[in-house]
């Protein structure tokens, strides 16, 4: 990717001249994935808006007005707190190292009350605002040399290594793979991918050495569920078979005997997909799939049009996060890779994770809004 003069290439725009700049298409898609998730919530519970559908109602509504103030945030606002919030995210995952609130065997919330904050869903976004920061601001022989990129590789190392700790291997590795794109994009030599994987695969028997017991489970199970079918197997042999049943166009709404019966587990979060595919057969999985594709396509063409480097990669970081997510957990419910608990979002039951994604999508408008833009160094 070639860099732009850094200039400020026009004015700032006033509030009316952004909301006529929208993508509006952008935010139909993002609403209909919603609608979805509502819906198959209260398809989860049994046809009642409690406990899961109505509270999701409510916070998509909330995250939908954080999206909507975040697209009207200056840009040059989001370069200069690019590091304050990135280190600030950083003491957040050390205070949850020390007092962090604990649910399902791990400790990864931290309660102020009113609501639960998880530090790491917010990483996800600071890393790759500091990252963006990081290589606006360098040129691009800093980046072809190898000390160039110490301090971005532990910019990364650290917040991943706080996060596994809690223990959360699924979001450690979403930051690993959202950054190594970026790493990827700014011109880091391919070598040093190869030198990394290599150091991975090194490494391998260290890291399964301090893997919890669950999480080494977990890759049993991926490459054998039958060995524990009705222990640490039942997830997603039952996933199988809810994913199966559904045919080509399902059971129909509030049919699924799969989820409605019980024998699916978490079908309100992580496995949410295989009751739609269930209930909708492939056609509704499909069309699922299809949807989440188009707001990652126009993410992806967004950061073509954006003439500043930092909004591009911005825009390209935080839109790769959200292909993670989504490519993530439907390769988990159809035994593609370990179950590592990703939700599928927008769609899956979850405040952090929600606002976390449409607070993305509001910074990726706001980079779009002021495509024309161009940042100056800070």
């Amino acid at each position: 990717m070639r860099r732009q003069g850094m200039g400020l290439g026009n004015q700032s725009l006033s509030i009316k001249e952004k909301l006529y700049n929208l993508s509006f298409a952008y935010i139909y898609f993002i609403i209909i994935i919603a609608a979805i998730g509502t819906m198959m919530l209260y398809s989860a519970s049994g046809g009642d808006w409690q406990p899961w559908a109505s509270k999701h109602l409510i916070r998509f509504g909330i995250s939908f007005c954080i999206m909507i103030t975040l697209s009207l945030v200056d840009v040059k606002y989001y370069l200069r707190l690019a590091y304050p919030l990135f280190f600030l995210t950083v003491i957040l995952l050390i205070i949850v190292e020390v007092e962090g609130h604990i649910g399902k065997g791990a400790q990864r919330w931290i309660d102020i009350g009113f609501i639960r904050i998880q530090p790491s869903e917010i990483m996800k976004i600071s890393l790759i605002l500091a990252l963006a920061k990081y290589f606006h601001n360098s040129s691009i022989q800093s980046i072809e040399n190898f000390r160039g990129i110490i301090i971005p590789g532990l910019m990364v190392a650290i917040p991943a290594i706080l996060t596994v700790l809690q223990p959360d291997l699924g979001t450690a590795l979403m930051m690993i793979f959202s950054a190594g794109v970026i790493f990827f994009i700014v011109g880091v030599q391919i070598w040093k991918f190869i030198v990394a994987g290599i150091a991975a695969l090194i490494s391998l028997p260290i890291i399964w050495h301090f893997l919890h017991d669950y999480q080494k489970e977990r890759v049993y199970t991926f490459l054998n569920p039958e060995r524990d079918p009705l222990g640490s197997g039942y997830n997603i042999i039952q996933s199988k078979i809810a994913l199966g049943s559904g045919g080509i166009f399902g059971k129909g709404y509030l049919q699924g005997t799969q989820s409605h019966l019980n024998f699916l587990p978490e079908k309100h979060t992580d496995f949410i997909f295989t009751m739609l595919s269930e209930e909708f057969g492939m056609v509704g999985a499909v069309f699922v799939v299809i949807i989440n594709m188009l707001i990652i396509a126009y993410g992806y063409s967004f950061a073509l049009k954006t003439t500043g480097y930092f909004g591009k990669l911005v825009i390209i970081g935080l839109t790769t996060n959200y292909f993670i997510y989504v490519s993530m957990n439907t390769a988990m419910v159809l035994d593609l890779i370990p179950v590592v608990g990703i939700p599928l979002p927008l769609i899956s039951y979850g405040g952090t994770v929600m606002m976390s994604v449409m607070a993305s999508f509001g910074i990726i408008l706001s980079f779009y809004i002021n495509r024309h833009i161009n940042i100056g160094k800070d």
